[in-house]
């Protein structure tokens, strides 16, 4: 059951609850006092309020969809307001722009409690309550035109913001507590001198952090007085949602890696201090998820050792397989642990035209060693005939033969080979050659050769490739490539993407990516030897200018 922790950090009350399907967690507390009188030209109505939305990627405190605000009423009074910003933004130095009319928020399905209290008594266990439900992240996720399961995988959190509306100067306003405070400093302090309890106290005391989060501090002033505009901006009127990733599977102690329905070869070394010969030649036996696979006819000189081997393929779902060995000659590892993994599983989300990342930079390329050529071997044994006459000393005799058996050693090797070649989907109207827009797809193929002088009994073809991109600093997500062939020469290509409108198997690059160099990342894996893995790593570019809004233009209908 996925789990959601719900902190909502508003100060030091904190109270744990049952929800349906998840767990939460909630930290909620708010402030205020008394309003006053208000004037016909500067005046609020309590309970005109609501909360904007902005979804943050959790590893890097970025805003990943365009922010929305979230009310019970129309508000299609509203005459000036500051939307599609966030704290985040004006954190970062994003400055006040005022929009005249077009103001939308989005009616949730159960109404939200009153989040900006009169009085200081607003019901802080009913907004914890409220979002915590399942219904209000639907809600949410459904307004951002974002996946619900994603949003709740761990990967994300939401940046809550109270929003007041409210009459000033006889104009009908639309702010957060951050955009309060910005204004009010444009307007010489004039908001804070006709509406300071609404504004400085009662807005930005609604929501304020316990714990440090978004690179913002926890609150631990007053929650009863009226702050000065450089508090509102750098403390309050913010809370957050956070979820935590299902209950994983207690770790445990591996040996080896494996991907999961891939063949591989298990290996382990024999050792003995007695020839192993045809006549008695060594075993190994090795008992992997209810079957037992042998390596037999393994011969060894006194003293001397071997590698020996079974090649099997692993299940198709992820876990934990122990492997036991058991042999006729001392065994490097009579236990072997192995993780099956699935790489199938962390695809990257839905790329959305409203996606931003301001500051992002485009991060160096990875730099892993490759393993493209290993080498083993194995030991052949024959008799060697040596044949001694004994006489019986009457004239008759025997012939004795006091030969010995002979060792060989046979060296084998593998190497691995593969090139990558990236380059725009057909779909993308204005690219050219290498040359891109952002927003666009890209396709990747990539072709591998494995060669041996070994019997087929002691190799695979690579039969996995895994990419990697830029956006995600290389390690968030990644996409494992579709097989096309099997054998030693083995081709691979992006799967279908499920969010590809014609169902192309391509890679979106994001809308925000900057001009310059888009590198695709891509390990080539699980080319199995005796001797272990062969895996090498590539890479190739794509040069990025422009972004596919340049290819849309709107005109009147005539």
């Amino acid at each position: 059951m996925k789990r959601l922790i719900c902190a909502l950090l508003l100060l030091a009350m904190l109270f744990s609850l049952s929800v349906p399907a998840f767990a939460a967690d909630p930290n909620i507390d708010g402030g205020g006092g008394g309003m006053g009188q208000g004037t016909g030209q500067n005046s609020w109505t309590p309970g005109r309020d609501g909360v904007r939305i902005t979804i943050v990627r959790d590893s890097d405190n970025t805003p990943v969809s365009t922010p929305i605000d979230l009310s019970n009423g129309a508000n299609g009074d509203i005459a000036i307001h500051f939307q599609y910003q966030n704290k985040i933004g004006y954190k970062n130095g994003s400055t006040l722009s005022p929009k005249q009319n077009g103001y939308t928020s989005f009616k949730p399905a159960n109404a939200m409690p009153r989040i900006i209290s009169s009085n200081g008594s607003s019901n802080i266990t009913a907004i914890r309550n409220y979002f915590c439900r399942e219904g209000t992240i639907r809600d949410i996720a459904n307004a951002a035109g974002f996946d619900y399961d994603t949003l709740i995988g761990g990967d994300y959190k939401i940046l809550l913001e109270p929003v007041a509306y409210f009459k000033y100067t006889g104009v009908m306003f639309a702010m957060t507590a951050t955009e309060a405070a910005l204004y009010n400093k444009q307007v010489g302090n004039g908001l804070r001198s006709k509406m300071v309890s609404l504004s400085h106290k009662n807005l930005p005391l609604s929501m304020f952090l316990e714990t440090p989060d978004l690179g913002f501090p926890a609150w631990g002033g007053s929650t009863t007085q009226a702050q000065n505009d450089e508090t509102i901006i750098a403390n309050l009127g913010l809370g957050i949602i956070r979820f935590s990733a299902p209950d994983p599977e207690p770790p445990r102690e591996s040996n080896v890696t494996y991907r999961c329905d891939t063949e591989v070869i298990t290996a382990v070394t024999l050792s003995t201090g007695s020839q192993k010969t045809p006549d008695n030649p060594a075993y190994a036996r090795f008992a992997i998820d209810g079957r037992t696979y042998s390596h037999n006819s393994i011969y060894i000189p006194d003293g001397g050792s071997q590698l020996a081997w079974v090649k099997w393929r692993t299940p198709k779902e992820p876990g934990y397989i122990t492997i036991t060995v058991s042999s006729n000659c001392s065994v490097s590892s009579s236990e072997i642990v192995a993780q099956i993994v699935d790489l199938d599983k962390n695809p990257p989300p839905d790329p959305q035209a409203n996606d931003r990342n301001d500051g992002f930079s485009i991060p160096a390329k990875p730099s892993k060693p490759n393993v493209t050529s290993l080498t083993w071997g194995e030991w052949d044994c024959w008799w060697h005939e040596y044949w001694v006459w004994y006489s019986d000393g009457e004239g008759g005799g025997w012939w004795v033969d006091e030969g010995w058996w002979e060792y060989a050693w046979l060296s084998y090797s593998a190497t691995l080979t593969a090139e990558m070649q990236t380059k725009p989907d057909a779909k993308s109207p204005t690219a050219s050659g290498k040359t891109m827009k952002s927003g666009y797809g890209l396709n990747a193929n990539v072709s591998a050769q494995v060669r041996s002088s070994a019997p087929s009994s002691h190799i695979t073809g690579a039969q996995n490739v895994v990419a990697y991109f830029p956006e995600f600093n290389y390690t968030a997500y990644w996409r494992l490539l579709k097989r096309l062939n099997t054998g030693y020469s083995s081709t691979f290509e992006f799967q279908k993407n499920k969010y590809s409108t014609y169902g192309r198997p391509c890679h979106f690059s994001p809308v925000w990516f900057p001009d310059g160099r888009y590198t695709t990342y891509a390990e080539c894996l699980d080319a199995w030897t005796p001797a272990g893995m062969l895996q090498i790593n590539l890479t190739d570019d794509l040069t990025i200018r422009d972004s596919l809004f340049s290819d849309w233009h709107i005109r009147p209908v005539r």
